[in-house]
């Protein structure tokens, strides 16, 4: 396979890198550096305050905004990347977002600016609440109300994205680097056999951050964002299919068009933020399997599917035989996730899928607990429930499931279970919450899972 250089799209005119630039260069370190564009701000290194944001150019006219402190330039390969300097009103001015920023003193210093303009002019196309939009923006200086004010007021601009450049080449390479984007299945498979200590790449929001914070230069890595096998994203008469690296604002589009997964949704809209959800994968959670991955209660309580390819052929397993302690799973040599399988809950089934932070937006749960309560006859004929952030993975808690079976969904049953619960689990006391606080936290979201029941009823 013949290495090429790194492509892109930038700013709406083509680019190519020059030989030798290292694959796993933050966007933002070569926006910062060699690009000469010092617009994108770096703050936090770590996705979250969003100083960084640039916006993907996708060929259906979507735009991504993402942290440029957390793409690397082997992922953009290929893409098209918008800056700060690439908005341009007519005649070379301001550009009508920049302008409205301005006129509605929605700036002071304006270090975060930048990223701000970057998350508006993304919002302005795609829509949706301009709090959710902002979430992955942190201002130091200013209050938000101009900045949400000037942002409520934007229109699209219009403009369509530019062309993506030239077919881009499969394996890119740097001075004791490869970058491998393989286009298939089959390819991925005899990668991963091949190097097997190459780090699998899908969104990089969390292993990213070994390149932002830590300054790890990794000898190999396998993206997998161009493997066709893992992007598939299909509604079916039980569910969702969703392949292992489908961002997360592709999957809430198809959540949103599913009435009951809309817990499911609510939750995923807090995982990190737009610029989080525009690279992170559900394949990625799983395959971090930490405990407090907001995404894996939900599937533990839904009974979610995951299906591996590997040297020996494919497999399935439910989700929570998957993930086997503190950040390890089932995987085994060779294999890949290749995607997860999410049924709906039963028709009248009670879904919750909750957690509390110390924020609300962009923060990592504390405690989470997700729930399915099938009821036949007003009365608990199976449960699921499932928790994180109590214990070294996410696991069901079979004795509360054992105080409902067979009884009337009732304040009493309710009361039983999350007192079960407390006494079965024992949580770890840390940063984000001490053992007692995260029991009774657990506790109490099951029973606010029936007080919000009785109160829509």
């Amino acid at each position: 396979m013949t290495p090429g250089p790194i492509v892109l799209t930038l700013n709406g005119a083509p680019r190519a890198l020059p030989a030798g630039v290292s694959p796993t260069m933050t966007l933002l370190d070569w926006l910062r550096g060699p690009a000469g564009l010092t617009g994108t701000k770096e703050g936090c290194a770590e996705g979250d305050c969003g100083a960084c944001t640039v916006v993907l150019e996708e060929p259906d006219g979507a735009r991504v905004p993402v942290n440029a402190c957390l793409a690397l330039l082997g992922q953009v390969h290929g893409r098209c990347v918008r800056t700060v300097e690439g908005l341009r009103g007519e005649a070379g001015g301001p550009h009508p977002v920049q302008r409205a920023l301005a006129e509605g003193d929605a700036t002071q210093c304006g270090f975060c600016t930048p990223g701000i303009v970057m998350t508006a002019w993304a919002h302005a196309r795609e829509g949706g609440d301009v709090h959710d939009a902002l979430a992955g923006n942190l201002c130091r200086c200013t209050g938000y109300r101009p900045i949400v004010d000037a942002m409520a007021g934007l229109r699209d601009d219009g403009v369509a994205p530019p062309a993506p450049p030239p077919v881009p080449a499969a394996r890119l390479e740097a001075p004791g680097q490869v970058f491998h984007r393989p286009s298939g299945l089959a390819g991925l498979l005899a990668l991963r056999a091949a190097r097997p200590d190459a780090w699998l790449l899908a969104g990089g929001t969390d292993l990213g951050l070994r390149v932002s914070e830590r300054r790890e230069v990794p000898a190999e890595v396998i993206g997998l964002s161009e493997v066709p096998e893992l992007n598939v994203l299909e509604a079916t008469a039980e569910g969702l299919r969703v392949g292992a690296a489908v961002p997360y604002q592709r999957l809430l589009a198809a959540l949103d068009a599913d009435p009951a997964l809309a817990p499911l949704a609510a939750l995923l809209r807090r995982l990190g933020s737009r610029q989080i959800r525009g690279m992170g994968t559900l394949g990625g959670n799983l395959g971090t399997a930490s405990p407090i991955g907001d995404a894996l209660p939900p599937l533990v309580a839904l009974g979610a599917l995951v299906r591996l390819a590997g040297p020996e052929g494919g497999r399935a397993m439910a989700v929570e035989a998957f993930l086997t302690g503190y950040r390890t799973n089932d995987l085994r040599p060779g294999e890949v996730i290749r995607e997860v399988i999410i049924p709906r809950p039963p028709a009248g089934a009670v879904f919750a899928a909750e957690k509390l932070s110390k924020r609300r937006d962009q923060d990592i749960a504390t405690v989470g607990l997700s729930a399915v309560i099938a009821l036949e006859d007003g009365r608990v004929a199976w449960s699921r429930i499932a928790l994180g952030g109590t214990g070294p993975r996410v696991e069901r808690c079979s004795p509360a499931e054992a105080a409902l079976a067979g009884r009337p969904w009732t304040r009493a049953a309710a009361e039983d279970a999350a007192a079960a619960l407390e006494g079965a689990i024992a949580p770890l006391s840390d940063l984000r919450g001490s053992a007692a606080y995260r029991r009774l936290a657990a506790g109490n979201l099951l029973r606010r899972l029936w007080h919000r029941r009785a109160e829509a009823a």
